[in-house]
């Protein structure tokens, strides 16, 4: 399988003032296509894993040659982090509103955390509290649990048997342009551009 960048939804500046045009436009087209690129380029010589997808790739890491392990978390890893990442954000204001919608993850949410306020206090604090690169995640596990959790560098949480439902990239690449060391203020604005109805698609 030859991976390939997915169609953005949405314009460079459509996440404006949130996230910048040009920033969008380098961490897609430069720094997304490089993933994908190295990825491309450490599976060449490996057609026995062709029939694979990335799921199966980056969920079953023992399974893929110690050769190109590294190569596949790595980039595999940020291709599929990525790849869910322009998904759940939108330029879209009726996919970003969750009130009256009768989502279920909501009310998940609303059962799990409290209400929405912890929820984004909890997921916040994860974002605020991965120290370097790396991702917080909402989550939820086999039985049906959600929760949030980080994950370092390209590291997905499919690796450790949770399905992501919502993502966001806290690489300095992902903001810096905009809010420079201010990460607390890209996540701050972040929360006003989530697609809630493809989170809802995530949780099934």
């Amino acid at each position: 399988m030859v991976y390939t960048l997915p169609k953005l939804d949405y314009s460079f500046d459509a996440l404006e003032p949130s996230i910048d045009a040009l920033t969008m436009e380098i961490h897609y087209a430069k720094h997304h296509q490089a993933y994908i690129d190295n990825l491309n380029k450490a599976l060449a010589d490996f057609p026995d894993l062709a029939e694979k997808t990335l799921e199966e790739l980056i969920g079953d890491l023992e399974s893929v040659s110690e050769k190109i392990r590294a190569a596949v978390r790595n980039h595999g890893g940020g291709h599929y982090n990525h790849s869910l990442f322009w998904k759940v954000m939108t330029a879209d204001e009726k996919l970003r509103s969750y009130e009256s919608k009768n989502l279920r993850i909501i009310a998940e949410i609303n059962k799990v955390f409290g209400d929405m306020a912890k929820f984004k206090e909890q997921f916040s604090a994860a974002a605020m509290g991965r120290f370097g690169s790396g991702w917080a995640w909402l989550v939820v596990d086999v039985s049906g649990q959600l929760s949030v959790v980080s994950t370092a560098n390209q590291d997905t949480p499919l690796s450790e048997g949770k399905k992501p439902l919502l993502g966001l990239d806290v690489w300095e690449h992902a903001y810096y342009l905009r809010y420079q060391n201010h990460r607390k203020d890209y996540v701050d604005a972040w929360w006003s551009v989530v697609n809630w109805a493809e989170v809802e698609k995530n949780f099934g």
